[in-house]
């Protein structure tokens, strides 16, 4: 497009970038380009056959003249040759008067220029449709870039002193890309950005003064806006009929918007409520984030169902609202965050359903109807709802027509997240979840008791608990399974009350892979894990009353990573039981890294827990200090690259047996 090869459709309104996207389908269907892909996305090459027999062409009609250059230094650039340059990539500094020897570009790109200023010759370069300085560390931007009225493409690393002033008479532009987030909040737009009529590409919209062209009334002229678009100081929007020029509900091809509401501390609301409703989507969109929002409740657009292909919506810092809005029926949505709204105390029925009561109704039910609320939920995260009490469980509810409905709720929810609400002490029946795969509940959630979070869950493959669920004791987890997956792992932090035969129960599980047990305070003892099948983590940190390891932890034929930290109490790591079926061979033998941290009543390790680590790759002590014997034979460990000692007895060492270099 910036070369010039494609003209819109005006017969069939097709765009220029839509026409583009079917000629590439084209050549890739014919071989002439193929698609590449690497860990930074998705690129497309042509073929060294397909590309000598293009520059064959070339050279039979006389066209040999370079169109395309890469350099670090135009200077050696002759009149000639420039004249029939259409992209440049140039890297390296530029003059002031530089650019001006290529007026036939079309593509400009600036790569680590020293510079800090494009050059003002840039106005020269009339026929430039595409400008890209995001990768050099120009800051500044000329006036005469102002003058450039062919420019459809502007990518932007980061503003200084923010745009000229006579942008808006860049009329053919179409993508505007500003790379730089931090400064990228801060800038101010350029001024009647709304005469850029055929603008699609406009990452961020930061909402300045009316009267200097720079409220939201220019999004209204921007019928093509498509992608992403962050709205943000919404709190100098008037109400709902200054949101309203903004005319989202008539851009059908966006797929995310944030709305953002700056000065969080501010005492009034400013008519939030008024300025959200009047900011209704286009039923097309896909995710929507709502941040800082100081209303007391959501608009009737939200309740009216009308964002039917939602997928994701996050609502953070909405430090006024009360009543969360009737999400259950959105049929696409997946992905649900729920983060600091400090105002809220119950997810109620209504959270489900806007025809559900809260208080369950009363009277006699002429119908009993199924339905599913959440249908499509996968991840649900509740992070720093600081006051939230309850979460209401929606078994039945009676709706205002006085009909039961029985219901399916979250059928294919898989994970769940509660992070730092530590006055919630009521959540859903856990068999509400019976798709449910990861649970992490941490930061303070100290009120959950765990028998109500943790019964009859069946399918996990990933348990994080973190904060003391067990202050209330309770038996719990009967029927908790780790089902068979990838990677199934077991994280408890904090939990001081987590009684050893807990703990037991919680290791039964015989496919898990990675075990995390973090201050737990109650513990004295590890002495049956039974899952030494899969093990290949176990991490044990500051359970300062834990006095022994399990006793089948010679048996960990899978363990490869073992790290023992801030367990004082520990005196030995026991001996391998003589009845071990799997006999010397089998102790420990993928152990690649293993680590002693701040153990101070440890004093000796076992000659036979080295004897078979064939495979042991890095050996740390750290302030071991009342170790005395440590029978490290370094013949059998013939992987070791690494080991550190540091806060050991001064005579440890001379319990090594054949200390020697290790190779390189």
């Amino acid at each position: 497009m910036a070369e010039g090869f494609l003209q819109p459709d005006s017969q069939n309104e097709r765009m220029m970038e839509k026409i583009g996207y079917e000629y590439l389908r084209i050549l890739l269907q014919t071989s002439l380009l193929e698609e590449v892909k690497n860990e930074w996305g998705t690129w497309y090459k042509m073929h060294d056959l397909v590309h000598d027999f293009a520059k064959s062409i070339l050279n039979r009609n006389g066209s040999n003249q370079d169109r395309y250059l890469a350099v670090y230094s135009p200077e050696r650039i002759n009149e000639k040759a420039s004249a029939s340059l259409r992209t440049l990539f140039l890297k390296g500094g530029i003059a002031d008067d530089m650019l001006s020897k290529f007026k036939h570009l079309h593509v400009l790109k600036l790569f680590g220029a020293d510079v800090k200023a494009l050059p003002t010759s840039i106005g020269k370069l009339i026929h430039l449709h595409l400008l890209d300085i995001s990768g050099s560390r120009i800051r500044t931007l000329p006036e005469s870039l102002c003058k450039l009225y062919s420019l459809q493409t502007l990518r932007i690393g980061m503003l200084v002193d923010g745009f000229p002033k006579e942008m808006s008479n860049l009329i053919s532009m179409r993508h505007l890309h500003y790379d730089d987030d931090d400064t990228g909040r801060e800038i101010q737009m350029p001024s009647g950005i709304g005469r850029w009529t055929c603008l699609q590409t406009l990452e961020f919209f930061n909402i300045g003064r009316q009267e200097e062209g720079r409220g939201i009334q220019e999004l209204g002229t921007l019928q093509d806006l498509r992608g992403s678009l962050e709205i943000r100081n919404l709190e100098l929007v008037n109400g709902k009929d200054d949101a309203e020029l903004a005319n989202l509900s008539k851009k059908p091809n966006m797929y995310r918007l944030v709305f953002e509401w700056g000065n969080r501390d501010r005492e009034s609301d400013n008519c939030d409520e008024d300025v959200l409703e009047g900011l209704q989507p286009h039923p097309n969109l896909k995710e929507l984030q709502i941040l800082k929002f100081m209303g007391d409740q959501f608009p009737q657009w939200f309740m009216n169902l009308t964002l039917t292909s939602l997928v994701e919506l996050r609502v953070e810092e909405c430090t006024r609202c009360r009543k969360l809005p009737a999400l259950g029926q959105l049929p696409f949505l997946k992905r649900l965050y729920l983060t600091r709204l400090k105002n809220t105390t119950c997810i109620g029925l209504s959270f489900y359903s806007t025809s559900a009561e809260e208080d369950g109704g009363s009277g006699g039910s002429s119908t009993i109807s199924r339905q599913t609320f959440f249908p499509a939920l996968k991840i649900l995260w509740l992070k720093g709802m600081k006051n939230l009490e309850e979460w209401k469980d929606a078994h039945e509810m009676m709706s205002t027509a006085g009909e039961v409905h029985v219901m399916d709720v979250f059928p294919v929810l898989e994970k769940l997240y509660i992070w730092g609400c530590p006055q919630l002490t009521t959540i859903p029946t856990p068999s509400r979840f019976p798709s449910l795969d990861v649970l992490e509940i941490k930061r303070n959630c100290h009120v959950l008791v765990a028998e109500k979070v943790l019964s009859n869950i069946t399918n996990l493959s990933s348990l994080d608990l973190r904060g003391d669920l067990w202050d209330r004791g309770g038996q719990c987890i009967k029927s908790l399974k780790l089902v068979k997956r990838p990677e199934s792992s077991l994280s408890i932090d904090g939990c001081h009350s987590l009684p050893t035969a807990m703990l037991e129960r919680l290791c039964l599980f015989p496919t898990l892979q990675h075990v995390e047990l973090m201050s737990a305070h109650n513990i004295t003892t590890l002495r049956r894990m039974s899952c030494a099948a899969c093990l290949k983590r176990l991490t044990v940190t500051f359970c300062e009353n834990l006095r022994e390891l399990p006793e089948d932890l010679y048996q960990f034929q899978t363990l490869e990573d073992l790290e023992i930290q801030g367990c004082s109490r520990i005196k030995s790591f026991g001996h391998p039981n003589p009845k071990n079926s799997f006999g010397q061979r089998g102790l420990l033998k993928s152990l690649k890294r293993f680590t002693i941290d701040e153990c101070d009543e440890l004093t000796r390790l076992p000659a036979e827990m080295f004897e078979s680590c064939t495979s042991l790759r890095k050996l740390t002590l750290f302030k071991c200090r009342s170790l005395v014997s440590f029978p490290l034979d370094l013949r059998r460990t013939p992987s070791l690259r690494a080991s550190r000692y540091v806060g050991v007895p001064t005579g440890l060492l001379r319990c090594l047996v054949d200390l020697a270099i290790l190779p390189a």
